[in-house]
């Protein structure tokens, strides 16, 4: 019986997750769910693999038993799966309007504009996108011999795309762009913004240039929640993402990705505290499964991904019963053209890293 969504939304939650469960072990092997680290708990119970944007995209790519892959995160994630994966598997996405606000911030228009400004300028640039950006960035780089970066891995990509021209066009993220190029050596002066304006902010001829974009989640963080951190706690550990603002990641004691940050808090002493400045749903999971540590929220009121916090699990049901039925919901598809050219791109991350 093909039911609509509103059917799945009004059921109660206990139904809908012996729903989930029944349709998973019905088709077995057939299915992989993947799962973000900022998804709800009602989803993340469900699924097979949890990891940051980088361990999911390596995930999708060696499934290879699985015909279908249900994401559970935003588009750009099902895109990259999509593209590193066979005609033969079909990714999913429980919910297609769960997008990337800054993913959104660089377009393949812009990115061709800036481009043709470097090469005026007579720079040879490598283009550099992070994991977070559309497919047709990512065809942009691959093609024009560029590479994808992760915040795990940006520090190693640009080093390597310093070795191939004489500057780093990175897109979209600001943030990432200037943290990594500090962590790298390049100095604050030789690091440019391109405005969506469509103008280059630089004093000197770049290293690296970076895009006018940036993580709503991550760019709330500031300064005085540091402050305010160490005032409250005399011997706290304050970690954050590499999207939040420099002046933060300055005054931090550590920065990583979603899974290093994981990573320093598990691995810290019993009892220590934590600060985190990264997306609410993942510091309050951690609080619960680490409860021998305090870990808490470095903004007060939290700050949660909205798009990521789209998908609930009526709609990881509904796609899943569908599929028993037979019936393929929200497949993610990017076309071939496309899939070939940001598959360059990423492979050579895989390389790199």
């Amino acid at each position: 019986m093909n039911r609509d969504i509103v059917y799945y939304r009004e059921l109660p939650q206990v139904e809908v997750g012996a729903r989930i469960e029944q349709a998973r072990s019905t088709l077995g092997d057939r299915l992989i769910i993947l799962g973000h680290h900022y998804q709800l708990d009602e989803v993340i119970q469900h699924v097979d693999f949890t990891g940051d944007s980088y361990q999911l995209a390596k995930k999708a790519l060696t499934c290879s038993s699985a015909e279908f892959i249900v994401f559970c995160g935003v588009h750009f994630m099902a895109e990259t799966a999509d593209i590193v994966t066979d005609a033969n598997r079909k990714v999913i996405l429980p919910v297609m309007d769960a997008g990337c606000p800054m993913a959104d911030m660089a377009t393949y228009e812009h990115l061709k504009q800036c481009w043709k400004h470097l090469l005026e300028m007579g720079l040879s640039a490598v283009p550099v996108t992070y994991m977070n950006s559309s497919a047709e960035i990512k065809a942009f780089c691959g093609e024009h011999g560029g590479a994808v970066c992760t915040s795990s891995n940006a520090a190693s990509v640009f080093s390597w795309a310093l070795k191939q021209g004489d500057c780093i066009l990175f897109t979209p993220d600001e943030h990432l762009g200037r943290n990594t190029g500090r962590e790298i050596g390049i100095p604050e002066n030789r690091i440019a913004k391109w405005l969506r304006s469509g103008h280059l902010e630089a004093s000197e001829t770049p290293r690296l240039v970076v895009w006018d974009g940036y993580c709503p989640v991550h760019q709330r963080f500031s300064e005085q929640h540091v402050q305010s951190a160490r005032e409250i706690y005399a011997s706290v550990n304050v970690a954050v993402h590499p999207e939040c603002p420099d002046s933060v990641v300055k005054m931090s004691d550590k920065a990583g990705s979603t899974e290093q940050i994981i990573q320093y808090i598990k691995e810290s002493p019993s009892g220590s505290t934590w600060m985190v400045g990264t997306e609410k749903n993942l510091v309050e999971r951690l609080a619960k499964t680490l409860s021998d540590r305090k870990v808490l929220h470095l903004a007060p009121d939290g700050s949660v991904c909205e798009d990521m916090s789209k998908v609930r699990a009526y709609h990881l049901c509904w796609v899943l019963e569908n599929l028993v039925e037979g019936r393929l919901e929200n497949q993610v598809r990017v076309p071939h053209d496309v899939a070939v050219r940001a598959n360059l791109a990423i492979q050579r991350m895989l390389q790199v890293s």
